[in-house]
């Protein structure tokens, strides 16, 4: 047993009834809520907050502290109330859910407190692990403790967070599993049986702590275990009972989501709960380690692209190659790959500059929620794989929203039925439509060398979630090393006062697009051709210019026709002019880029001849 005080051990009781009671109040009060699933974990927050973590409640962006994720963000309300007990915020839990509270019904950073967002479940702690990474390569001996529900534990991301956290020895990661056994609609996959849970934890090489969840000293034991334990990261597996502390729904079903009525009933309950003294008064405590200053803005300049026009280069390469550049400028770059470096050149940063390269494995899920982990540490990360895969971690990426990054950056290689002979399986095709649908984010599409590095090294300035699509192919270079790229603009490359049609396209197709000029002109049509290498935001001035000067819009793009490029021009220019859009329109098969881009329609010819249609 641990070297607790029987005075503390009462004090940390009664702490964790305060903590029950906020919890019932503030959600009875805001009509909604998640009350069952605080009282079960309330003695798990008090000795966490009130005895375990080195914190300093008058400073939540201090980084040489140890650090709480609340994976079950469904458990908000004792979030907020542990925190206005340990005097770090002075919002009034009875705020909770409300319009003008950052005290919301899931935790997001709209309180300081919330290093990243959650309430998706499954995500927490591939958060913590990006966290406790960033931590560690700075020289801090934080610790990060991440709350997880058992319900949760049946999410696959879960399971590769944890291999990942044992792999790469992040042993400052400290796991807890409110283990209630009951999910919303009926017992979660294990119930009780902790030891299930646990071998699961230790398969992937973590130490595994066992103890009722209710004890206080139990769980100070089980923490001061955990913090001895070196070399592998430990997981605390709780026993606890749903509503615990109000017999009315302790261990009751159909309880889930559902807060007491003002009324008889919540009066029961919290005369149930009792009036415990004031809670424990938190010292502010720090690691060993000196604080380490965030990045604000770019170190240093790029170093400039050297490139030949007509020099054929596949952009994924250039990707690479402005990784490094960007790395060598910005120590808070970090770049993460899911086993496809090789193919997406993310290994140039890799060879250059290992020690800020980490390798994510074929799990797509956890890279992202490391990375958005990471960006709540002031790191910048390049997330890279084939465009088809990042569909996998699509709620990650949606959620990294809502953590409202600093910046974070996807690049999604090998996009669009161009690959070629892999087939449909490889090609991303909805990768455009994914990204833009995003509040926030930023969509840059390059179609050649110079374009990408240029983008790229943007791209770590740009507030929130910016995508990047790269291409398999390589294309000739088309643009001198002087030029720029803002992002929202476009670049007109064809242009005369006798346009009758404008062609739009970006990436792969912009060469289609070319060479469609130039069979028209040979029949007497002129036509424009605008790069769109900005999908989001898009360069609607010029477009909405060209639509009124050609009357005539033909969009071309190697993605699904749904929400792509030309959702995005159809947005810009309204209904100001004629407008088709040629894309992805059928499932695609094996077989050469160029055959696979004419079965679709998005080759020159079909491109000239859609302008024919739309002139007569």
């Amino acid at each position: 047993m641990p070297s607790i005080a029987a005075d503390e051990v009462s004090t940390l009781y009664a702490t964790a009834q305060r903590l029950r009671r906020g919890a019932l109040l503030a959600t009875s009060e805001a009509g909604s809520g998640h009350p069952t699933t605080c009282l079960s974990c309330a003695e798990i927050v008090s000795v966490l907050f009130f005895r375990e973590m080195r914190w300093d409640p008058s400073n939540p962006a201090a980084r040489n502290v140890d650090s709480f994720v609340l994976s079950k963000g469904h458990a908000a309300p004792i979030l907020w109330v542990a925190l206005r007990e340990a005097g770090a915020i002075a919002d009034d839990p009875l705020t909770l859910r409300k319009a003008e509270s950052v005290l919301e019904g899931h935790p997001t950073p709209l309180s300081p407190w919330v290093k990243v967002a959650t309430g998706s479940l499954g995500q927490g702690l591939s958060a913590a692990a990006g966290m406790a990474w960033a931590r560690r390569a700075d020289g801090l001996d934080a610790r990060i403790y991440c709350l997880l529900g058992d319900g949760e534990t049946a999410e696959g991301s879960v399971w590769e967070a944890a291999e990942f956290i044992a792999f790469n020895r992040l042993d400052s990661v400290c796991a807890i599993v409110d283990v209630n056994g009951l999910g919303q609609s009926g017992p979660t996959m294990h119930g009780h049986d902790l030891e299930a849970i646990a071998r699961r934890f230790e398969a992937f090489g973590w130490a595994a702590h066992l103890v009722d969840g209710h004890s206080v000293p139990a769980l100070a034991g089980a923490f001061e275990r955990a913090r001895a334990t070196g070399g592998r990261p430990s997981v605390v597996v709780a026993r606890t009972q749903k509503g615990k502390g109000v017999g009315a729904i302790e261990g009751v079903g159909g309880w889930h989501g559902k807060a007491f009525k003002k009324g008889p009933d919540l009066e029961a309950a919290i005369r149930e709960l009792g009036e415990p003294a004031a809670a424990m008064k938190i010292q502010a405590r720090r690691t060993n380690s000196a604080a380490v200053q965030r990045s604000l803005e770019l170190p240093g300049t790029a170093a400039p692209t050297d490139y030949a026009i007509g020099q054929e280069v596949a952009t994924r390469e250039a990707y690479g190659t402005a990784l490094v550049e960007l790395g060598r400028v910005n120590p808070d770059v970090v770049v993460l790959d899911g086993d496809v470096k090789n193919s997406t050149f993310a290994e140039k940063f890799k060879t250059a500059i290992p020690d800020r390269f980490i390798e994510g494995y074929i799990a797509e899920q956890n890279m992202t929620g490391v990375a958005a982990g990471l960006a709540s540490e002031g790191k910048i990360p390049f997330v890279s794989t084939f465009a088809c895969f990042l569909t996998r971690a699509y709620d990650q990426i949606r959620m990294s929203i809502y953590s409202r990054p600093r910046t974070m950056v996807f690049c999604g290689s090998h996009a669009g039925v161009s690959i070629g002979e892999d087939g449909p399986s490889q090609m991303g095709l909805e990768d455009l439509a994914m990204f833009r649908a995003l509040i926030d984010s930023t969509v840059l599409y390059p179609a050649d060398a110079v374009c990408a590095e240029r983008l790229v090294i943007q791209a770590a300035a740009i507030p929130g979630i910016v995508y990047i699509r790269t291409t398999r192919p390589k294309t000739k270079v088309l643009y001198s090393n002087q030029e720029t790229f803002p992002v929202g603009g476009s670049k007109t490359l064809k242009s005369s006062a006798q346009d009758q049609a404008t062609l739009v396209a970006a990436g792969v197709t912009l060469y289609e697009a070319i060479e469609a000029h130039e069979r028209l002109a040979r029949e007497g049509i002129a036509v424009r051709v605008i790069d769109a290498y900005s999908v989001k935001p898009i360069d609607a001035k010029t477009l909405r210019q060209a639509a009124r000067e050609t009357r005539i819009l033909v969009t071309i793009e190697d993605h699904s026709v749904h929400g792509g490029l030309g959702d995005a021009v159809a947005g810009a220019v309204g209904g100001g002019a004629k407008l088709e859009t040629l894309g992805v329109t059928r499932i695609p098969r094996s077989a050469t880029p160029k055959e696979c881009m004419d079965a679709q329609g998005i080759t020159a010819p079909h491109i000239a001849a859609a302008v024919r249609r739309l002139l007569q």
